[in-house]
């Protein structure tokens, strides 16, 4: 019995890849962006005044003088540098009262009631506290935008390390793990999803607290920035603080995204595995 040879067709072509999943996804985006910006370009004129919130034509002038011919960097300086010094200071802090805690469900229950209490404090309510207290500087501003971070970054630092599944202790104290490689060969990896999710959370956070504390008191910032054109009725001054504060959220978001794909590519992710399957 013989088996005879199939001949299949054979083709010099080769089928060019379709676009991945993450084009597809930043096209999408460009797309959404721009039809926004078109639509607003053309109802701000037409459908209602420029007055009341521009036009992104005239934004983008504005911006583009402000930063060539303006004080752009050096208000971006003032307000950057109060944001920065809160948020690396409230998620420090957060992370260790986070890991601490957690680690003791005796304090834990003790000061979980003055945590929330604390926590509860309007934060606009305390700005002009901190003025008073510590004057006009950038430290009342420190002080506002880590009242803000703190608390993020601690309660998801806490879920996330109340969260690592007991099998996965257990066997690593069969395995011969002390308390410290317990820690950090089990624990922190496990719950660094969640911390990176706080961080991402309280990054506009951080802005928004240095932005109040400009407006509640300061003499530069992009808040006393926008303060000052609303005061003077420009809404394209206005809008373009507003677009440049969204531009340094949206940065500051990507560069943390692509700080977690790299620690966190151990971590199975279903978005990942659609990007792979596409």
């Amino acid at each position: 019995m013989s088996i005879e040879a199939i001949d299949l067709p054979m083709t010099n072509k080769v089928q060019k890849p379709a676009l991945s999943y993450r084009s597809r996804i930043n096209l999408t985006r460009l797309g959404l962006v721009g039809l926004v910006f078109g639509f607003w370009e053309y109802a701000s004129g037409t459908l209602f005044s420029p007055f009341w919130i521009s036009k992104p034509s005239l934004i983008a002038g504005y911006i583009f003088k402000w930063v060539v011919h303006g004080d752009f960097f050096y208000q971006l300086s003032f307000t950057f540098g109060s944001m920065i010094a809160g948020f690396t200071l409230g998620t420090v802090l957060g992370l260790l009262a986070g890991v601490v805690l957690s680690r003791s469900q005796f304090l834990s229950d003790v000061l979980d009631p003055f945590l929330v209490a604390i926590n509860g404090i309007p934060r606009v309510a305390l700005a002009p506290l901190f003025v008073v207290w510590f004057g006009i500087d950038m430290l009342p501003k420190i002080i506002l935008v880590f009242t803000l971070v703190f608390f993020v970054i601690f309660y998801n630092t806490y879920a996330g390390i109340k969260s690592v599944d007991r099998r996965f202790t257990d066997l690593a104290f069969v395995m011969g793990a002390n308390s410290s490689e317990l820690f950090r060969k089990v624990i922190l990896p496990a719950s660094l999803p969640h911390i990176f999710l706080g961080i991402k959370l309280s990054i506009p956070y951080a802005l928004i607290g240095a932005i109040i504390g400009e407006f509640v008191a300061s003499s530069a910032g992009l808040g006393w920035k926008i303060q000052m054109e609303t005061s003077l009725y420009n809404t394209t001054g206005t809008m373009a603080g507003l677009i440049v504060m969204m531009f340094i959220v949206v940065t500051m978001n990507a560069l943390l995204a692509v700080m977690e794909r790299r620690l966190l590519r151990w971590q199975p992710s279903s978005r990942f595995t659609t990007t792979q399957t596409q």
